[in-house]
């Protein structure tokens, strides 16, 4: 293990998926984790396997009153990293307000109140990272929520970078393609939808949380020190292709089709 000069590191979302292969990844480079989820029993089972000195909360990022809590419990903060989300598919005349609405809140205005404690919590010359998506650049039928919420994540990320510089504190995003993770099992069992995913990827197969961890700890270190406001495209080259037909293969699925 790195000795990070006791640096801490929040991962919220880190109960699974991207956010447990980036703690894990943190912690490797010597970071103290602080390792938050909605789900706060996988949270504390995760910390075992860590091991002392990390530790667990409990978050929901669409309270703002969970999300002040946890920052104050945690002092100053040297990272910050988030990775809360997730999606639905419905055509848009079929949406009902309230999910997308729910969309909304976990992808997009959860983030804004992650940024709002972590610009408060967060050391001069700190980094905050959260994860975009492919689809904030990318339009996918029938994931009107997703994509209007992760584009607009995508435009917050230079807005706090401009906020936040002054402090040395850098934002950047990374905008996965599709990653085998707990979030896409559902996408991943529609027939169909991960091979179209991969046909239009150049490099030939999906991701796996650890290609998306690795670049946590580059945008969270030294050698990322001048960038900030970026998006990091990491997709295997399917952001040159098109997405994959999600929609068509649920109706096929459902004979709906």
């Amino acid at each position: 293990m790195v000795n990070n000069g006791g640096r801490t590191a929040l991962v919220i979302g880190g109960a699974s998926g991207i956010g447990w292969a980036s703690a894990r990844a943190l912690a490797a480079e010597g970071y103290r984790i602080v390792l938050a989820d909605l789900n706060g029993d996988g949270a504390a089972a995760r910390v075992e396997e860590l091991g002392a000195p990390h530790t667990s909360a409990t978050v929901d990022v669409t309270d703002e009153d969970s999300v002040a809590a946890l920052f104050e419990a945690t002092g100053p903060l040297d990272v910050v990293v988030t990775t809360a989300g997730f999606s639905n598919v419905s055509l848009i005349v079929d949406m009902p307000v309230d999910q997308f609405r729910s969309v909304i809140d976990v992808c997009l205005t959860g983030s804004l109140i992650v940024a709002k404690y972590a610009g408060r919590h967060l050391v001069d010359n700190g980094a905050l990272v959260w994860i975009s998506s492919l689809n904030g650049r990318q339009p996918a039928v029938g994931m009107s929520a997703y994509c209007a919420a992760k584009a607009g994540l995508s435009m917050m990320t230079q807005v706090a970078a401009m906020e936040l510089a002054p402090r040395g504190i850098r934002v950047n995003a990374i905008a996965p393609g599709f990653v085998h993770t707990p979030l896409t099992e559902g996408a991943a069992m529609v027939p169909g939808v991960v091979d179209e995913y991969i046909e239009n990827t150049v490099l030939g197969r999906a991701g796996q949380p650890e290609d998306i961890a690795d670049a946590v700890v580059f945008l969270c270190s030294e050698k990322a020190s001048w960038i900030t406001g970026e998006v990091l495209d990491i997709n295997g080259g399917a952001h040159m292709k098109r997405y994959p037909d999600v929609m068509g293969h649920v109706k096929r699925l459902m004979g709906t089709a």
